[in-house]
C-alpha cells in the first residue's frame, strides 16, 4: 500500500492515429492495483473546428464526421479501459469527452487538481497534444505527474533515483514522491556536478537523514556531468543502475511571460528511459 496516495488520473487522448502507441493505461492500472487505490481514466477525444468564415457543407460534413468518428474511438478507449480494470481488479471510473485544445487542456487540468497522482504517455513531440497535458499538469494541477515511457507496462518500485540539486524543486519532487520512496528497496541521491554552482544548496548529505527518518532506504553520491549533460548523465545512471523510476522537480522558466520548460526537464521528456516522476 503507497501511503498517502487514494486516487490516480490516467490519461488517454485519441486523434485518430493508429499507430499511436500507449503504455499509460497498462502503467497507471497496475500502478493503482499495487497501491489499491482508486483509477480514473480519461479517455479524451480532440474536437476539429473549422476556422473559416465560409465554409461549405461539404466541408462542414467532413468534419463533423471526423468528430464522430474521434468520439467512436475514445468511447471504444473507455470501455476497453472499463474492463481492463476490472479484471485487474481496480475500481475505476471513466470519462470520454470531445472537447476543443483549450477545453480539453483546461478540463484535464482541472481533473487532475482532485486525484493524487496523473499518469501520462511519454510524447517526445514538444507540440503534440500529450505534451501540452503534460506541460498543464505540471503547472497548473497542484500534483505530480509520471511520464510513462514506451513498453513499461506493468509499475514496479524496488529501485529509484531522485535527481538532487537541492532546488525547490527538487524537494517538492522528493515530498511527493516519499510513498514510493518508503516502499523502495533502495533510493539512489543523485547529484549531478559540474553543470552548475551547488556549493551553496543543501547537499545530498544533507537531506539523507531527513530521508532515513522517513524510513527511506537512501544512498547519496555526486557525478559528474557526462560532457556538461545532465540529462545524459541521469539517462547514463539509470539505465546502469537499472532504476525503476526517476524523481525529479521540474523546471519552468518565464521568456517574455511565456512558459517553457527548461533543457533538462525537456530532455528528460523527449528521451527517458524509465518513467519519470515529476513535481514543479
Amino acid at each position: 500500500m503507497l501511503e498517502n496516495i487514494r486516487s490516480i488520473l490516467i490519461g488517454l487522448t485519441e486523434e485518430g492515429d493508429a499507430e499511436e502507441k500507449s503504455s499509460a493505461l497498462a502503467y497507471g492500472l497496475s500502478l493503482a492495483r499495487a497501491a489499491g487505490v482508486h483509477a480514473t481514466v480519461q479517455a479524451a477525444s480532440l474536437k476539429l473546428h473549422l476556422t473559416h468564415a465560409f465554409i461549405s457543407n461539404i466541408a462542414e460534413q467532413l468534419v463533423a464526421t471526423e468528430n464522430q468518428r474521434l468520439d467512436t474511438l475514445a468511447h471504444a478507449v473507455a470501455d476497453s479501459s472499463q474492463r481492463a480494470a476490472a479484471s485487474s481488479g481496480v475500481a475505476c471510473t471513466t470519462v470520454a469527452p470531445q472537447l476543443a485544445y483549450q477545453d480539453l487542456i483546461r478540463s484535464f487540468t482541472a481533473l487532475a487538481r482532485i486525484h493524487d497522482l496523473t499518469v501520462l504517455d511519454a510524447e517526445p513531440a514538444a507540440t503534440a497534444v500529450d505534451r501540452g497535458l503534460i506541460e498543464a499538469v505540471l503547472t497548473d494541477s497542484g500534483r505530480p505527474l509520471i511520464i510513462v515511457p514506451l513498453d513499461r507496462e506493468a509499475f514496479t518500485g524496488m529501485r529509484i533515483m531522485v535527481a538532487w540539486d537541492g532546488s525547490a524543486k527538487a524537494a517538492r519532487a522528493l515530498n511527493d514522491a516519499l510513498p514510493f520512496l518508503r516502499e523502495a528497496e533502495l533510493v539512489d541521491l543523485v547529484s549531478v556536478t559540474g553543470e552548475k554552482d551547488l556549493k551553496d544548496t543543501v547537499t545530498g548529505a544533507d537531506i539523507g537523514p531527513h530521508l532515513a527518518r522517513h524510513g527511506v532506504n537512501v544512498t547519496a553520491l555526486d557525478l559528474p556531468a557526462l560532457d556538461g549533460d545532465v540529462a545524459e548523465t541521469l539517462r547514463n545512471h539509470a539505465n546502469l543502475t537499472r532504476a525503476d523510476m526517476i524523481v525529479m522537480g521540474a523546471f519552468v522558466h518565464s521568456r517574455l511571460h511565456e512558459m517553457f520548460l527548461g533543457g533538462t526537464t525537456q530532455s528528460m521528456l523527449k528521451d527517458c528511459p524509465v518513467p519519470l516522476f515529476l513535481s514543479y
